[in-house]
């Protein structure tokens, strides 16, 4: 038996991840805007907790790409064209399991409700959730939808969204995710318990999850 009333998972990089690395979709963005590529994966996911109003994914991208160049001291200008460069090179469509998420998945469906929150917009991440068959499968999706009043994670909207679709109290539920600053600091917040996929990094935050799991493969510790 769950020890959690209902178990919420994040998305992208937590239950899924591009056939094509991050990696290479940057140097590949880089490479067909025509700039020398001045950010890494990592200065992406830093940069990503300054955008927190942007309604479409060319607005989200442009947004984000602007306050990675401010980061790095490159003039900001070039963010557009790095934003077009990107949506053209990334497919929605292509992405795959991380390991562990689908049997993670299974297990939790059997002791708990589950619900999604991503801080991705209904129209991106339902590609993703056809892609791995699995668009039916959870009991309440939040999705960002900054023009009805839902702005991305560690905003507490999204999590009252999932959580009063449910029914369920925060103290009793747990959120996974991938990103400390959205997910671990978000669910935190809520009163939530919160689980933090590392994908290899340290914490250095000020942010400390209830739980570290190295992939999803460690989801037992959870339930």
């Amino acid at each position: 038996m769950s020890p959690y009333d209902a178990i919420y998972f994040d998305l992208d990089s937590t239950l899924c991840e591009p056939i094509q690395g991050r990696e290479q979709l940057l140097e590949t963005t880089f490479e067909r805007a025509g700039i020398e590529q001045f950010c890494t994966v990592g200065g992406l996911r830093v940069a990503a907790r300054e955008v927190n109003d942007a309604e479409t994914d060319e607005e989200f991208f442009e947004a984000l790409f602007t306050e990675a160049a401010r980061n790095a001291d490159v003039d900001p200008t070039v963010a557009p064209d790095l934003a077009e460069a990107y949506l053209s090179t990334v497919d929605p469509a292509r992405v795959r399991f991380r390991a562990g998420a689908e049997a993670a998945l299974e297990v939790a469906r059997e002791v708990a409700p589950i619900g999604l929150i991503t801080n991705g917009t209904r129209e991106t991440q339902t590609q993703k959730l056809e892609a791995l068959e699995i668009v039916d499968d959870f009991d309440v999706s939040v999705f960002v939808d900054p023009r009805n009043g839902v702005p991305p994670k560690p905003h507490a909207k999204p999590f009252e969204l999932a959580l009063s679709g449910l029914g369920v109290e925060p103290e009793n539920t747990v959120h996974i995710g991938d990103n400390l600053y959205a997910d671990v600091a978000g669910a935190n917040a809520m009163g939530m318990d919160s689980a933090w996929i590392t994908l290899g990094y340290e914490n250095s935050s000020e942010h400390e999850p209830t739980y570290e799991l190295a992939s999803l493969e460690e989801f037992d510790v959870v339930v």
